[in-house]
């Protein structure tokens, strides 16, 4: 998984499982915030830029997860996902009436847990977008063509792209096409480019040895040292670094499930 900087929001007044997530996530690179009640989580909500909340159903509270999950779905700006023990036809049709992102039940394998908050945060990012999971009929065009100039960018991070091809798709004028982006994406079409080139260099990083210099000509930069820029401004590390942190993550991880292991037999 790519590490990030979004933050997250755990809901837990279990602090041992809530130290536990903390742990696995920021291995992950995600910035984590602890609350154990409603009342906590929503001054951080309304505090700081949350991307994801995590919400243990049955809070030892006044209020459980329920009621901050239907806070959620009114204010429809954040991401969140339930979880919890519970996974009975009961609990399951309470939830529902909330509409989470996800559900994770516990015991979870670390890897459910990062698999889900990965899939949870970056498809939140195009929900706007993706105009055919909306419920009601769509007489705005302009995410299906928004949607068009992603897709090429998406599969042509490996060429230059420039503005022109990207109005050439959409028939926009420049203002119109960056209006789109900040209203949609929330940042410019080439702040979009950079971050889908730097979100593939993380994972040639982590999954592959291909030296750093060939990752960046691959991605679609045409200077290593733009390359170099732009990846530390994101990550507040080199290549070099990001690749081998995520080397001592992964002997940690495998450390540890080795160490279960043990036990259990």
């Amino acid at each position: 998984m790519h590490m990030t900087k979004s933050y997250i929001l755990i809901v837990e007044d279990e602090l041992l499982i809530a130290l536990d997530m903390q742990e696995i996530l920021e291995l992950e690179g995600y910035k984590v915030v602890l609350v154990s009640s409603i009342e906590e989580a929503i001054g951080i909500i309304d505090t700081i830029t949350i991307d994801l909340v995590l919400i243990d159903i049955h809070l030892n509270k006044d209020k459980n997860g329920l009621d901050l999950g239907r806070l959620l779905l009114h204010r429809d700006n954040i991401p969140y996902a339930y979880v919890t023990s519970y996974s009975d036809k009961t609990t399951l049709e309470k939830v529902q009436s909330t509409r989470p992102h996800g559900y994770i039940v516990k015991p979870f394998k670390p890897s459910d847990l990062i698999a889900n908050v990965y899939l949870m945060i970056r498809n939140y990012k195009y929900h706007q977008i993706d105009v055919f999971r909306k419920d009601h009929e769509i007489d705005d065009e302009n995410p299906f063509i928004l949607k068009e100039v992603i897709t090429y960018i998406d599969n042509n991070l490996h060429e230059k792209i420039e503005l022109k091809d990207l109005l050439n798709i959409s028939k926009w004028k420049s203002k119109h096409i960056v209006r789109m982006f900040i209203k949609y994406m929330k940042m410019s079409p080439t702040q979009y480019i950079i971050d889908k080139r730097l979100e593939k260099a993380k994972a040639l990083l982590e999954e592959t040895d291909i030296p750093n210099r060939q990752i960046s000509y691959e991605i679609g930069f045409r200077s290593y040292t733009s390359f170099l820029k732009y990846f530390k401004k994101n990550t507040q590390m080199t290549p070099e670094e990001y690749r081998n942190k995520v080397k001592l993550k992964n002997l940690i991880s495998s450390r540890k499930s080795s160490q279960n292991n043990s036990t259990e037999n």
